[in-house]
């Protein structure tokens, strides 16, 4: 199994709604097996004896009653969709997908009807399941509890707030995870072995967004073939078919192209797994959609900037450069891979909710408060984007309220948009 494989193969079982409880469906007639040899080698206690009639009544009602849980979970997903995509944002949809939740409870209700209908086949007159029945009951029980959870969950975790948490935990779960190259490229110059024909450029066979690359492999790989992969494109970014995707160069026999395309998996969309900056996009989307004139919602907008300001102080607190260069053991160069800079993921979280609600006051002064954390905490290598971004926002400031008598307030800085207590030294 490839690693490209195994990695689109994860990524699909994360975001299945169905395999999960299609393993509940099946542990149901599992245990069916189990009880029918439990019951036989167990006397079931009083309270749990039933006769076929009331047995084969109560596992119908059970049955019944699942396939209508299973509709209305069914029907709380759609609606769930439909919230998410009209108010937040289509790509939060990948994360509520994973939620382990939403497929146990599916599990537990599938599971609890594969079982009932197990038992209901093996009632007799003189040989009816009792501790079945009463596991049925139990399991139903389970179900109804799941499903208060359930409810409650989705209740609270859809909103605006709670996504943008949901959002910046993963972002930057990948910053702290992602590996750093040296600034690159430092190794020898590629560019007399193109001129010596030494090289050779691998396209893509279909399009898509790169998802994921696995650095550690091109490294391997690259060191059994003694060359130097040369990626044209980061994570991310979309490319069409027959694109240049990386180019190798060495004095050869180079790698199979097959072989090289499995270290990079391409999909329909961008994922937060390997892109950091995905993240960033999906928090600034929930918070320009709130400040459109239809909605019309600063506080989700400063709400949203709290947790923005948490994913960018991760990301500035990191080296970055716009190429990262990978070596192998003996320190030779094997990877080259073009990376985002300092001042690419601060213009993706800053500037369009500038833009857009530069004309809200406790919008530019949550912006503010939040350049300036920024400017106290990054390294001094960092500190140039962020004043420009100061500049820039002094400069909406004075355009959107210049004639008003709100320009000192609009111009102030403040963590909580407007009312909150005054910055106070060493903060």
């Amino acid at each position: 199994m490839s690693w490209g494989f195994a990695f689109r193969l994860r990524q699909y079982l994360k975001g299945s709604l169905w395999v999960v409880p299609l393993l509940g469906a099946a542990l149901g007639p599992v245990l069916g097996v189990l009880d029918h040899w439990l019951d036989h080698a167990v006397q079931a206690p009083a309270p749990w004896r039933y006769s076929a009639s009331t047995a084969t009544s109560v596992l119908t009602v059970l049955a019944g009653a699942m396939v209508g849980l299973l509709g209305f979970v069914v029907t709380i997903g759609v609606l769930v969709v439909q919230q998410a995509t009209g108010t937040l944002s289509p790509r939060f949809m990948r994360l509520w997908y994973r939620d382990r939740l939403q497929k146990f409870v599916l599990a537990t209700f599938v599971g609890t009807l594969t079982f009932s209908l197990w038992l209901l086949r093996h009632i007799e007159a003189n040989d009816v399941p009792d501790i079945g029945v009463t596991v049925a009951g139990f399991g139903a029980s389970l179900s109804l509890l799941l499903l208060l959870l359930y409810i409650n969950r989705f209740t609270h975790a859809l909103r605006p707030v709670a996504v943008a948490a949901a959002v910046a935990r993963e972002g930057r779960r990948v910053v702290e995870s992602a590996p750093l190259g040296q600034p690159g490229p430092a190794g020898p110059d590629p560019e007399p072995e193109r001129r010596a024909g030494r090289s050779e450029v691998v396209r893509t066979g279909r399009p898509g967004a790169i998802q994921a690359v696995h650095l550690k492999g091109l490294v391997a790989v690259a060191r059994g073939a003694d060359c130097v992969l040369l990626l044209h494109h980061s994570v991310g970014d979309f490319v069409p078919t027959g694109a240049s995707l990386f180019e190798v160069v060495g004095p050869g026999p180079f790698p199979r192209a097959r072989r090289l395309r499995r270290m990079f998996v391409l999909g329909r969309e961008r994922t937060i797994e390997q892109d950091p900056a995905f993240a960033l996009r999906v928090l600034v989307d929930i918070a320009i959609r709130a400040l459109s004139p239809a909605v019309n919602d600063p506080t989700t907008a400063v709400q949203v900037l709290d947790y923005i300001e948490d994913l960018l102080l991760a990301i500035g607190r990191r080296e970055l450069h716009d190429l990262g260069g990978f070596h192998d053991r003996q320190g030779r160069l094997r990877v080259v891979l073009p990376m985002r800079r300092w001042e690419e993921f601060l213009d993706l979280g800053v500037t369009e909710i500038r833009r857009y609600g530069g004309g809200a006051v406790q919008v530019t002064r949550r912006l503010r408060a939040l350049l300036e954390q920024l400017r106290d905490a990054v390294p001094p290598e960092h500190l140039a984007p962020v004043e420009a971004q100061l500049r820039a926002l002094d400069a909406v400031v004075a355009e959107s309220f210049g004639g008003e008598g709100d320009l000192k307030l609009a111009a102030a800085s403040d963590r909580q948009g407007i009312g909150g207590p005054p910055v106070r030294p060493g903060r």
